[in-house]
């Protein structure tokens, strides 16, 4: 019993936000095992505790760093160039599964650490090549920075650039394509594919079947593929291919599919004619489509519509920070005017987008439609408390999101205290305001968090810190007085074996 008491306090004390610098570094300690590791990569951390990681010996707890996604990422510089190719590979993907849908992205001084190196570390365990391919599928470079690499000195990084080259702007695709490094000519070369129509059909049969639609949704298509796409029926990633011609466009606007027409009803360039015909079309999507088509619209606005269609109020998709860029991400005029859109889809839009204007934000809190409130709530820093108070209770999917807002309430929560979700009722038991945390609750988390409310008096966690129902969180209570911190460090790092005697209860409690 005396080390299940142990392991709880250590775990507790991990994730007290009262405990001082001293009192984590000590966590790091090898008695504490795996700990230092769970506290360094899932917890804000004090400047002191951040250096003592970077310097750490142990290259678990560096890794363990690396992956830490509550420190500002410009701390974890010098990981990028860590003796242990492992430590920066967590660095360059730190996310375990199930990915966040929240990926902040790498400051460029990392990026371009990491893209430059000339090797993978002095362990050995991992080579540089690897190391990029887990940053290149971590999101946390953002399209800007390839933007602002194409013209770097480094032909390296040059090449890197290339890598997103629909992002790029023309004039850049062209400077890349006649670079004064062959090898950055070359690699331009090779990404020009997707817009020349010849090479893409040369191309399309060597790539695999799950591939190809992707493919056609995407790249510069020539007249024979497309007639292919019509005799074979594979026409529905036609339907939102920006490079369909027009002549295919108008075949498949009268589709006898209404999948097929309701994605081409909002296309920027859909003819007049045809969008009116759609408007009248049987089915009531395909209507609906089409209703957005007078809409101001650039292939900007229909790629965000279209993440937004079809994907309901349980939707996790991965959220990405917005980029100031004409060509991917539409004007905040454009949002603005979503926001007071008849259209509950362009409603949905604008709640998506998290610039949008305070008072946008107040208007769309209140409205209606309930995903547009979801989609508001879990986007926007400025979603006020009650409605991300109100998402959580009635969505669990989005809970674990909620609770890293901004403003999501530490208070005004113990109207909750009778819900019968126990991961509502945690919530409500942590709530400082409460009179009487629910210590006897017959969940574990609840008893967790009411133990760890800050409303407890430390004499009162005394009797919670000996029960292993509450030990737990009373000590990640941040009323737990910091000698009484190290006080249960020492036994458990020293390997004491017996519990706290009364006169040591009494020198570390306050009267």
């Amino acid at each position: 019993m005396s080390d299940f008491l142990h392991e709880l306090w250590l775990r507790g004390v991990a994730f007290n936000p009262a405990a001082p610098s001293d009192v984590l570094i000590r966590l790091m300690d090898q008695a504490a095992g795996d700990l230092g590791q769970l506290m360094c990569t899932d917890r804000d951390l004090p400047d002191a505790v951040i250096d003592a990681a970077l310097r750490h010996p142990e290259w678990r707890i560096r890794g363990a760093l690396a992956r830490n996604q509550h420190v500002d990422p410009s701390r974890l510089a010098p990981l990028a160039t860590d003796p242990s190719g492992l430590v920066r590979a967590r660095l360059a993907n730190p996310h375990l599964r199930p990915w966040p849908r929240w990926v902040r992205p790498l400051p460029d001084d990392i990026l371009v650490t990491l893209l430059t190196a000339q090797d993978g570390g002095q362990d050995g365990k991992v080579t540089a090549n690897e190391i990029i391919g887990e940053l290149d599928s971590s999101r946390q470079i953002p399209l800007s920075f390839f933007r602002s690499m194409a013209g770097h000195e480094d032909p390296a990084l040059r090449i890197r650039a290339t890598w997103r080259w629909e992002s790029l702007t023309p004039a850049q695709r062209a400077g890349l394509l006649d670079d004064p490094d062959p090898a950055v000519r070359e690699a331009a070369h090779h990404r020009n594919w997707e817009w020349d129509p010849e090479r893409v059909e040369a191309k399309l049969p060597s790539i695999r079947p799950s591939s190809r639609p992707f493919v056609l949704g995407r790249c510069a298509l020539s007249p024979a593929l497309v007639e292919q796409c019509f005799a074979d029926d594979t026409v529905h990633p036609l339907a939102r291919n920006p490079h369909t011609p027009a002549d295919a466009v108008a075949r498949l606007a009268r589709h006898s599919e209404a999948t097929v027409r309701e994605m081409v009803a909002a296309r920027p360039d859909l003819e007049p004619d045809l969008a009116a015909e759609l408007r009248e079309d049987p089915d009531e999507d395909v209507r609906m489509r089409a209703r957005l088509h007078p809409f101001p619209r650039t292939w900007a606005e229909y790629n965000v519509i279209d993440r937004v269609i079809g994907h309901g109020p349980e939707c996790i998709c991965p959220i990405t920070e917005p980029e100031p860029d004409p060509v991917t991400v539409p004007s905040p005029d454009w949002f603005a005017a979503c926001a007071v859109s008849g259209e509950p889809v362009l409603r949905r839009v604008a709640a998506s987008w998290s610039g949008l204007p305070a008072e946008l934000v107040a208007t769309l809190a209140q409205d209606d439609d309930e995903e547009v409130r979801i989609r508001l709530a879990c986007n926007h820093p400025l979603a006020p408390p009650h409605l991300l108070l109100d998402v959580f209770v009635t969505r669990p999917d989005h809970r674990s999101d909620l609770l890293t807002r901004p403003g999501f309430p530490h208070t005004g929560r113990t109207h909750l205290i009778g819900h019968p979700d126990p991961e509502v009722r945690a919530l409500a038991a942590a709530d400082p305001t409460l009179p009487e945390p629910p210590v006897s609750d017959a969940d574990e988390a609840v008893r967790r968090a009411a133990a760890a409310n800050p409303s407890l008096a430390p004499r009162a966690l005394e009797t919670l810190l000996s029960d292993p129902r509450t030990a737990e969180g009373a000590a990640a209570n941040p009323s737990l007085p910091v000698p009484r911190m190290h006080a249960l460090l020492d036994r458990c790092l020293n390997g004491a074996t017996t519990p706290p005697t009364v006169a040591e209860r009494r020198e570390t409690t306050p009267a």
